[in-house]
């Protein structure tokens, strides 16, 4: 009785040998940096770069943001391809219905939104009498009510002295404030 055990010969080797490298390769490349944009564009699905779409949008105001969005994915992000089909005269194909992008962008007849500058608030509890430490000024004007005007003779040469006339003038126009304001409301509660 012969009994002959099973050998691996050459041919399987290789087979498996080359069977392994490309599962392993498969399995370590499938999101690989070295791939080229378009690449890497059309396999992260919806998304779009932002300041691309944000880039053709101010070359071409009258093209909507999902219009640019859906060809700039079909395209893997070319900006100069989608550029160049606007130029040509064939405009831009509109998106499915199906299309939604994952970018979340301002519409582009709008310039983008910047944050308008709040007037300040009284959050912290502070006026300008105190933050401009004017409560010792404040009781001096409650005894006389007319105001002294300084006379200076222009403006000064010297920094220093320049910047202490700019901070008596500030100090006296809070203080013509607070007395006009004060004023108003004595006569209403009359």
């Amino acid at each position: 009785m012969s009994e002959e055990e099973p050998s691996l010969n050459i041919p399987s080797l290789l087979t498996l040998a080359v069977v392994s490298f490309f599962m392993i390769r498969w399995f370590f490349k499938r999101d690989d940096d070295s791939s080229p944009p378009s690449a890497r564009g059309r396999a992260r699905g919806n998304v779009v770069d932002p300041a691309q779409v944000e880039q053709i949008s101010q070359m071409f105001p009258q093209l909507s943001t999902r219009e640019i969005m859906w060809d700039l994915q079909r395209n893997g992000g070319n900006v100069a391809a989608t550029t160049e089909r606007v130029l040509s005269g064939r405009g831009l194909d509109a998106p499915p219905p199906s299309f939604q992008p994952l970018v979340a962008i301002p519409p582009t007849g709008v310039p983008p939104a910047q944050p308008a500058p709040s007037p300040p608030t009284k959050s912290d509890g502070q006026d300008l009498i105190s933050r401009y430490n004017l409560s010792a000024k404040v009781s001096e004007a409650s005894g006389c009510e007319s105001p002294a005007k300084s006379s200076s003779g222009g403006w000064s040469q010297n920094k220093e002295e320049r910047q202490r006339i700019l901070q008596k003038r500030r100090d006296d126009m809070i203080l013509a404030a607070r007395r006009k304001m004060e004023q108003k409301q004595r006569e209403v509660a009359q």
